[in-house]
């Protein structure tokens, strides 16, 4: 049992890499100053954008590799907290029909809550450091 629940922590981990890196891509795709200007109708620094863009992109490459997983899925909690409070509190948790909710920002930061808990994983850089601070 406990073998399988290292190999679902490593397949959440790695799945929700794979989701953070996709909505950094798209975030590129669409164009950073679209994206700065998006922030901007919400009342925040267009600035915060291509911070966010980055920052997802970063989170993504960390936890599908496993570097600093801990640290990073606190960081994802940070982010799915500001995009609930700042753009979606607003539409609802299943959102208005002409913007998403934050349903999938709950299921994200729980996600992150459990990967900061989690035992390190076998199939991650992690893996290796703690090893060497075992030994």
């Amino acid at each position: 049992m406990f073998a399988m629940s290292r190999g679902i922590s490593t397949f959440i981990r790695i799945v929700l890499g794979i989701l953070f890196a996709a909505h950094a891509i798209d975030k590129f795709q669409t164009g950073l100053s679209n994206i700065s200007g998006w922030f901007q109708t919400l009342g925040l620094p267009g600035f915060l954008g291509y911070v966010v863009a980055y920052t997802e992109l970063i989170i993504g490459i960390a936890l599908i590799i496993g570097l600093f997983t801990r640290y990073v899925s606190a960081v994802v909690i940070v982010i799915m907290v500001g995009a609930i409070l700042t753009a979606k509190l607003s539409v609802g948790l299943l959102g208005n029909g002409q913007m998403a909710g934050y349903e999938l920002d709950i299921a994200y930061a729980l996600i992150a809550l459990h990967l900061i808990f989690t035992e390190t994983t076998p199939l991650s850089l992690d893996s290796l450091f703690t090893r060497k601070a075992r030994d």
